[in-house]
């Protein structure tokens, strides 16, 4: 992979550190990346946190207000692994539904029949910049209350119907992590478009401090329920600190200027690697409508463990940086962290899943690569 980063960025950063006492940390320049990034994304509210991983994390924590009993969530076996360790950490219980090949998200049905009546949520991941939404599951969804939380970490513009996603989901989270759309060095977003969860995670965000809602009528309630209490300092919920910082929001605002010319490079990408690669070896009928092309996705037709051994040493020959199994190590089922906490036989019901785990990788992707090194390593792979 190479930098998201130009100059032109970092120079941005300079400026501010020149001034005699800059504000470096959550302050006015996050305010405004906000307020762009909803625009941009055309919802109502953004929060700007430290990674993806903490938007996951407060995600569920907002959940947790809803359902402090508990309950079932039903998350992705391929994706990050904070998507299932922020079900965890909040004390709901994760569900595993298998994927759809062409799109690597959770498959539509295999969702649906996981729903019963401790169901409190499905978090969906846009797999690697594909689409995972179908109408029927949106509609399914809505008719159930069922709230869906969208993780468009690596997804970044990424459209169903011609609507960008995250902004179908009661929540959607971003990530701005290095090799992702755009980087802020660390750095993630929550979206919503509902007045009270907005106020809420900002609240989550900081301590689970009041004074950060915006909302004056809240902290107006909390003053006159506490008045044994500094006003500035009411702890509404016991939460975290997961604020970023005026560098992050500068960062990327410069490159949310750049973020539609960097998804429609992306996606002319990952056209010309398919376009290459050897259809004969490798799966090439993704579902491309709509997406934003986060890797170059190498998953074998059928499963040949010689074919997968004369591939990494191919690549790591080559110099080709890859990540077997995907991005997250793969089935997310098989990890040790969730030895003992859900049924062995999870995994047998995941095959799609243990297809990408044991014959599937993904190459990096990104805005300056070149037409002629996506030929050079269509060779290499092709000639495995």
């Amino acid at each position: 992979m190479r930098s998201n980063f130009r100059r032109s960025d970092l120079d941005a950063v300079i400026e501010l550190l020149k001034q005699d006492d800059p504000m470096l940390t959550n302050g006015p320049k996050v305010s405004e990346f906000e307020a762009e990034w909803s625009k941009w994304l055309d919802v109502k509210y953004s929060v700007f946190v430290n990674s993806g991983s903490s938007a996951n994390l407060l995600s569920l924590s907002v959940l947790k207000l809803h359902h402090p009993e508990g309950g079932e969530v039903i998350v992705p076996p391929l994706g990050w692994v904070s998507d299932v360790a922020a079900v965890l950490q909040t004390g709901f219980t994760p569900i595993f539904a298998d994927i759809n090949p062409s799109t690597l998200a959770m498959d539509t049905e295999k969702i649906l029949q996981k729903i019963n009546k401790n169901t409190r949520a499905v978090v969906l991941t846009h797999v690697q910049g594909f689409n995972g939404l179908t109408d029927q599951l949106l509609s399914e969804l809505e008719r159930l209350n069922i709230p869906l939380i969208e993780d468009v970490c690596e997804s970044h513009g990424a459209k169903h119907q011609g609507k960008k996603l995250g902004g179908f989901g009661w929540i959607s989270n971003f990530s701005f992590y290095y090799a992702h759309h755009i980087s802020s060095i660390e750095g993630g977003m929550i979206c919503t478009n509902d007045e009270t969860t907005y106020q809420q995670l900002r609240m989550l965000r900081s301590h689970g401090m009041v004074r950060e809602s915006t909302d004056m009528d809240i902290q107006l309630k909390y003053k006159n329920q506490h008045p044994d209490l500094n006003p500035d300092f009411i702890f509404a919920f016991p939460s975290y600190n997961v604020r970023n910082t005026e560098i992050g929001a500068i960062l990327g605002r410069c490159q949310l200027s750049i973020l539609d010319e960097i998804v429609e490079k992306r996606t002319k990408n990952f056209e010309r690697f398919l376009k290459n690669i050897d259809p004969g070896r490798y799966r090439t009928n993704f579902l491309l409508e709509g997406s934003s092309n986060y890797a170059f996705n190498l998953i074998l037709k059928e499963p040949d463990d010689e074919l997968v051994q004369r591939l990494m040493n191919k690549m790591r020959l080559n110099e080709i940086e890859f990540r077997r199994g995907s991005a997250g190590g793969g089935n997310q089922a098989r990890q040790p962290y969730l030895k003992n906490l859900i049924d062995p036989s999870v995994v047998c019901e995941l095959k799609e899943t243990d297809h990408i785990h044991f014959y599937g990788f993904y190459i990096g992707n990104y805005p300056d690569l070149q037409g002629a090194e996506i030929d050079e390593i269509c060779s290499i792979l092709n000639a495995a």
